[in-house]
């Protein structure tokens, strides 16, 4: 939602253990996702690239998070970009079970 989407991430308490990129099964297509595991919740976020290449590349968002991984900084200077894909998932709610590749 977009009111509460502001506060999402601004918990002072809030850590980030892991990131990265995930192939995500979806009804009959596959999904490249970006994925944020946080101590409390699981943010899954679609990744987007720019088709329109711009004169410069916006690297604000890397300055003020020198944080980023390597691979999500680069991704952002190409102007990709993630959009969350759905609410949080609470890590209390969360049920994890291997599967066999496909």
């Amino acid at each position: 939602r977009e009111n509460s989407s502001e506060n999402i991430l601004s918990s002072a308490n809030r850590l980030l253990l892991h990131e990265g990129r995930l192939m995500l099964a979806e009804s009959t297509r596959l999904l490249d996702v970006y994925l944020f595991l946080f101590d409390d919740f699981l943010l899954i976020t679609k990744i987007k690239r720019n088709k329109k290449k711009y004169g410069g590349s916006d690297t604000s968002l890397i300055s003020v998070c020198p944080s980023l991984t390597p691979e999500l900084q680069s991704f952002i200077r190409e102007g990709g970009f993630c959009t969350v894909l759905d609410q949080p998932i609470p890590l209390d709610r969360l049920v994890l079970k291997n599967v066999e590749p496909v």
